[in-house]
């Protein structure tokens, strides 16, 4: 079975058309202030509707009002909203009900007792997301390059596809799908040459990697 892949962050031509060129499954636009990734609705509306039809679009949000999400479904129109913040599960059913959009959860993995949440998440979103939990008085929830213990994830078994996130990048992520088996991937920060700035190469053979795997 063919592991899914979803390259997070973009924010230029470039590396936009590196990620639809290899191949990626889904490509992420951040609309997030605090993150180097950020992109404002409007942009990434102009950005990405280069994807549309090619890839699934991806708003990555962090604690989202109704008046962004709003905002996020009337430009962007995104396949997928990811919540990356403190949401509830009941939330995914507003957020569905606001933008018509899929509902993807990022959930922060240290410990085994992390996965509690996925219990409950697992029924309201389309998409898991096991993503590494940030150091302690992170401004930013994800896409700091951390990873976590993968062999948490062994044999765990969930009603939708998932993706493993955290510290992934074109060298590692062939063992990381060894040891969980994971369906899908996302990577920001293990394809970029510096904070917030993509490099298509690195997209490219991230890509390559998984697509051996």
């Amino acid at each position: 079975m063919t592991t899914l892949i979803k390259i997070c962050g973009l924010t230029t031509p470039d590396t936009l058309d590196a990620a639809l060129e290899g191949g990626a499954d889904f490509v992420g636009a951040v609309v997030f202030p605090k993150s180097p990734r950020h992109i404002a609705p409007t942009d990434a509306a102009v950005l990405f509707e280069r994807a549309r039809g090619r890839a699934k679009i991806v708003a990555v949000t962090v604690n989202p009002d109704d008046a962004l999400l709003d905002e996020i479904a009337q430009t962007l129109k995104p396949d997928f909203i990811q919540l990356h913040g403190s949401e509830t599960a009941a939330r995914a059913e507003d957020v569905r009900a606001l933008t018509g959009a899929g509902v993807i959860k990022a959930l922060p993995i240290r410990h085994g007792d992390d996965f509690a949440a996925a219990d409950e998440w697992d029924y309201h979103a389309d998409h898991l997301m096991f993503d590494a939990k940030p150091p302690e008085g992170s401004a930013l929830p994800g896409g700091v390059g951390h990873s976590f213990d993968w062999t948490l994830l062994a044999d765990r078994v969930f009603r939708h596809p998932w993706f493993l996130a955290g510290g992934l990048n074109p060298d590692n992520v062939a063992e990381a799908l060894r040891i969980t088996g994971a369906p899908m991937v996302d990577v920001s920060s293990g394809v970029e040459s510096a904070p917030g700035v993509k490099d298509a190469g690195r997209i490219a053979a991230f890509i390559e990697a998984v697509r051996r795997s």
